[in-house]
């Protein structure tokens, strides 16, 4: 992975590994600050990210949290930095816009990603655990929205992912009251997909299942449920129209089809 080659001190910020064939281990290293999404954090985040995206063997990647926190959300420290006309709506959107879309890459990567949420997802952090493809906690995990207890509107697509996960109703419940959401209630809001107590470990065995699926039809469904999610049937019709037969074209489809006339796992390739 090009990810060996960056720099000592991002990569002690944030840890990438190879946990098993095609899965990547990512895992936020500023345990002292709860994994707050500091700087220096989210530029190490952002090369992780590059180097994990562009790694075409990898086939699925989990996210955690060092120590006891998953992520405690976006460090604000900054604001109480510079001149007060240093801090007008234009020039924080200015700030704010990258800083969303470094966090939010998971949905850019093209293979699926697990958050294993270790501790507290709070806040952003609790966006970067909606910005996964799927979700795992531990029974310590505990999710929160505290926008409007802190005085400020929720940020990176909260009012967008949220919905999506848990529905309206819950939504308008987390946003508004900031209340703290622990792992047996997100599990039954849809959350979360599982309580366990070795998250991680348990993030991995599902990764391993990800990986052991045909990477073509994988990344094209990623790709498909961002469209259809976001077009409608129709967007969704066409593109399966499309995807699907190129899925059919694979030498990886009649790898699947032998395996199972021949009644053994299938060995994908990606070809």
């Amino acid at each position: 992975m090009g990810r060996w080659a960056m720099a000592d001190q991002l990569a002690e910020l944030v840890d990438v590994r190879l946990a098993s064939a095609g899965v990547a281990l990512v895992t936020l290293n500023l345990p002292q600050l709860r994994n707050a999404m500091t700087t220096e954090l989210t530029s190490a985040w952002a090369a992780a990210m590059d180097d994990v995206a562009g790694d075409r063997s990898l086939r699925a990647v989990v996210v955690t949290g060092a120590g006891s926190a998953f992520c405690s959300g976006a460090d604000l420290s900054w604001l109480d930095q510079g001149s007060p006309g240093e801090a007008t709506p234009d020039r924080l959107r200015d700030k704010m816009l990258p800083f969303y879309r470094t966090w939010l890459a998971p949905l850019q990567v093209p293979v699926p990603v697990v958050a294993a949420v270790n501790g507290p997802a709070m806040g952003a952090g609790l966006c970067l655990a909606l910005a996964c493809d799927l979700r795992y906690a531990s029974p310590s995990a505990t999710f929160s929205a505290p926008f409007s207890r802190l005085g400020t509107h929720g940020g990176m697509a909260v009012s967008w992912l949220l919905p999506e996960a848990v529905g309206m109703t819950r939504a308008r419940e987390m946003l508004y009251t900031g209340r703290v959401i622990a792992a047996g209630e997100a599990l039954s809001w849809g959350l979360v997909s599982e309580v366990a107590e070795d998250v991680v470990g348990r993030a991995l065995e599902v990764a391993e299942g990800v990986a052991r699926a045909a990477p073509i039809p994988v990344r094209l469904t990623k790709a498909g449920l961002a469209q259809g999610s976001r077009g409608g049937f129709e967007v969704a019709l066409q593109w399966e129209a499309l995807a699907q037969p190129v899925t059919m074209a694979t030498a990886d489809i009649r790898e699947g089809i032998q395996a199972r006339r021949e009644h053994r796992p299938p060995a994908f390739e990606g070809s």
